[in-house]
């Protein structure tokens, strides 16, 4: 009986408690379709940029205890869009995301750090193709009326990840170094948070 009571009263206790915590820290609410995840390589040396139109990221940030955050993407490869049929079946292929046996990207933060006026990064593995790599991802954090919005851009190189094997292997065709830009928007958070 007095177990009881006392159990009661510490889940009355941490009930209560919750609300404190502050609302940002919280898992955030991802507006899909004001957000954006874009892929830009050289071919030949011309800049070629696609979209990935589908992923999911979960997020819970506080610009003011970044250490607390936590960020976690999944991007569904086969959603790769370049504005041609053509490449988009080819990048579903073997040679490159390997669609079938490798169907999503994967970013989870082991760390968040501030470097500065509202400058941020996240480190953590990156996993494209079942191939991993720790990779530091610099972003920003700003606001408009209604959302957060987290803006930056991370540099990988694809034949780490073997992106492009076989003749796609030649950098003279195809950069190895490739930028993951990225604009993901929060609905809800307030404009002064």
């Amino acid at each position: 009986m007095k177990l009881s009571r006392r159990l009661r009263r510490l889940a009355v206790l941490g009930f209560l408690l919750l609300p404190a915590l502050p609302a940002s820290t919280r898992a955030q609410q991802v507006d899909y379709e004001r957000s954006r995840i874009t892929v830009i390589s050289k071919q030949m040396n011309v800049p070629m940029e696609a979209t990935f139109k589908k992923f999911t990221v979960k997020i819970a940030f506080d610009p003011k205890e970044p250490a607390a955050g936590e960020v976690r993407v999944d991007i569904d490869v086969g959603s790769f869009d370049i504005g041609q049929r053509d490449f988009n079946d080819e990048a579903r292929t073997r040679d490159w995301f390997d669609v079938q046996a490798f169907p999503s990207a994967k970013f989870v933060s082991s760390g968040i750090r501030a470097v500065g006026s509202g400058r941020f990064e996240a480190r953590g593995p990156l996993t494209i193709k079942g191939r991993t790599h720790e990779v530091v991802v610099p972003f920003s954090v700003g606001t408009d009326r209604v959302a957060r919005i987290y803006e930056g851009t991370v540099a990988i190189h694809r034949l780490e990840y073997e992106i492009g094997e076989g003749v796609w292997k030649d950098t003279d065709t195809i950069a190895d170094k490739v930028q993951i830009k990225f604009r993901i928007v929060v609905a809800g958070v307030p404009a002064n948070s």
